[in-house]
């Protein structure tokens, strides 16, 4: 459902943030961010000068390496345009990541390591939606391969992560009930319909 008209505007900012992920071959996972900033008028910029409309004032872009487990096991970071000359220099420190595991406190890890004067703003917020880029990325693919539906999470012998996560995984909705009865808790009621 496309959203509702606005009123009259005019576009000024464009962010636009691409992730990817992608299988190695020799058995690891690279989850990629690109990200950019660019406006719809020219302005100038005391490092870089004159801004042509169009021109990313941000481009940031992350590679997080992880293994089948969520460890990280490599982090690229690098700034290919920045409203100042030192933005580049901070990138070597998100290799400080190595080891993290993706999931629970993920955020608050992040933060730690490289929020703040620790890192560049821009590229620690490409992080924090890579955990689930990552899911997305491994979890259907698994499931694929065991020639089960990308929701069928039911078979699992140990409760699936997904459970509790959104409005439709609650474990009180139909999906679970449908993908996976094991760990349905909602009403057990069934709706009939009274034929006479």
């Amino acid at each position: 459902m496309p959203l509702p008209e606005p009123t009259a505007r005019r576009h000024i900012h464009t962010r636009a943030i691409h992730y990817r992920g992608f299988e190695r071959e020799d058995g690891l996972w690279d989850i990629e961010a690109h990200m950019t900033d660019t406006k719809t008028y020219s302005f100038r910029n005391d490092w870089r000068g004159e801004m042509a409309i169009g021109e990313p004032l941000h481009e940031m872009l992350l590679r997080v390496t992880i293994d089948d487990g969520f460890i990280i096991r490599n982090v690229i970071a690098a700034t290919d345009h920045s409203p100042f000359e030192m933005c580049p220099e901070i990138t070597p420190v998100y290799n400080s990541l190595v080891g993290i595991k993706m999931g629970l406190g993920w955020r608050k890890a992040i933060r730690m390591k490289v929020g703040g004067v620790d890192g560049c703003t821009h590229l620690t917020e490409l992080l924090f939606p890579m955990a689930t880029v990552a899911m997305q990325t491994i979890w259907p693919l698994m499931s694929h391969r065991k020639n089960q539906s990308d929701s069928n999470v039911g078979d699992s012998k140990k409760r699936p992560a997904v459970l509790d996560t959104c409005h439709a995984w609650s474990t009180e909705s139909r999906v679970v009930k449908e993908n996976a009865p094991k760990y349905y808790t909602g009403p057990d009621k069934i709706d009939t319909v009274d034929i006479d």
